[in-house]
């Protein structure tokens, strides 16, 4: 995606590659398919995945399996509301194709725990499965997830506030995901969750781009 959506109710779903591909405009009821579809898809894709190894239950995959699913659940909420309730249309085009992309994430990451006889939830506290992990964890937020309030004051927010709100709150909850990944990255050895971080990273960077870019133009 790199221009902004022409229609109030339009949406680009992302490529397969974790790219921004051009997809037939979805509405309001388009977008909601899409994140079930997607996240279906994810499920599919992981399933079809061929598995030679079988991580355990405290090791570096399966943790990032289970914070980055939680971190991602609440990045899918703040692009539907973006999606939603956004009045710039490329701040709902983002919001869009962050909460279809996510949701289809979410999806692969959930079938690799099944796939590995893995709980969806494990005996570890969040993030010890990264070596500063213990530090990155606030009020038991992982790192760039919106507290509480904040999540409150985004629902609450109308017109260009809440435009800006989002962004800034999304470029931070990306900045704390790609350093999730990049740790998934070093430590990790599995190969289907190494190529499928990368494809996380590389789609989150480019969103990084997209949001820094519309938040400047706002002027934000």
């Amino acid at each position: 995606m790199t221009a902004p959506a022409t229609l109030d109710s339009s949406f680009d779903a992302p490529a397969a590659d974790g790219g921004r591909g051009s997809r037939p405009r979805l509405g309001l009821v388009g977008i909601a398919v899409a994140v079930v579809v997607a996240l279906l898809l994810g499920y599919a894709g992981g399933l079809l995945t061929p598995r030679l190894t079988r991580p355990g239950d405290d090791s570096v995959e399966a943790g990032f399996a289970r914070d980055m699913t939680a971190h991602h659940a609440q990045a899918v909420e703040m692009g539907m509301l973006a999606f939603q309730r956004g009045t710039d249309p490329e701040v709902r085009q983002i919001g869009g194709d962050i909460a279809s992309g996510q949701q289809g994430e979410i999806g692969i990451m959930q079938t690799w725990l099944r796939s590995w006889g893995l709980d969806p939830t494990g005996s570890q506290p969040r993030m010890a499965w990264m070596a500063d992990g213990a530090g990155l964890v606030k009020n038991g937020l992982m790192p760039g997830m919106a507290t509480p309030q904040e999540m409150e004051k985004l629902r609450a927010a109308q017109g260009r506030e809440f435009d800006l709100l989002f962004l800034n709150m999304m470029i931070n909850h990306h900045l704390g995901g790609v350093h999730m990944i990049d740790g998934v990255l070093d430590a990790g050895d599995e190969p289907e969750v190494l190529r499928t971080a990368q494809i996380m990273k590389n789609t989150q960077q480019t969103d990084l781009t997209n949001l820094q870019n519309a938040k400047k133009r706002l002027g934000g």
